[in-house]
């Protein structure tokens, strides 16, 4: 997961992300880059050793100029990395979100307001926490001995 981050940090900065969009048609050297975009060569060096550290690109040295390209593979992965991520529930199936947070020790407000006596299955459930069935309340919240939602004020109504 570290790599996955770091490698999104160093795409997060706008000129790096211009750095990138160059290499991606050519690769250049530090001069040429700094030339392109309109920055010093001090300052190209800086952004391009947090890609070379992230391990976004690369560096061939030609004479007395290093000319650089970008590791696609890396690019691919990342790309793999946010489809995977894109397609992931952070609930698991069939398990209301409020008690799934619960589980995982967060708190507050926010969480209090997740379920709103429909919970994200509100086919499950009845017009009010009261009305639901202690069978609908266990499929729908786990091994709850009464609604979560009972007695709460809701925001907003």
């Amino acid at each position: 997961m570290r790599p996955f981050i770091k490698v999104l940090k160093a795409l997060s900065d706008e000129t790096r992300f211009r750095l990138l969009d160059l290499l991606l048609a050519k690769n250049l050297c530090g001069r040429a880059l700094a030339k392109q975009l309109g920055i010093s060569e001090a300052a190209v060096s800086q952004h391009l050793k947090i890609l070379k550290e992230a391990g976004i690109l690369e560096g061939e040295k030609r004479g007395y100029w290093i000319h650089y390209s970008i590791r696609k593979e890396t690019l691919k992965e990342i790309a793999q990395g946010l489809e995977r991520l894109a397609g992931r529930s952070a609930v698991p199936t069939g398990q209301c979100r409020r008690l799934h947070a619960t589980e995982k020790g967060y708190e507050g407000k926010e969480v209090r307001a997740m379920c709103q006596c429909c919970c994200e299955r509100p086919e499950k459930l009845k017009g009010k926490p009261g009305e639901c069935t202690p069978e609908q309340v266990r499929d729908c919240h786990g091994d709850e001995k009464k609604h979560p939602c009972e007695g709460e004020k809701k925001e907003g109504k």
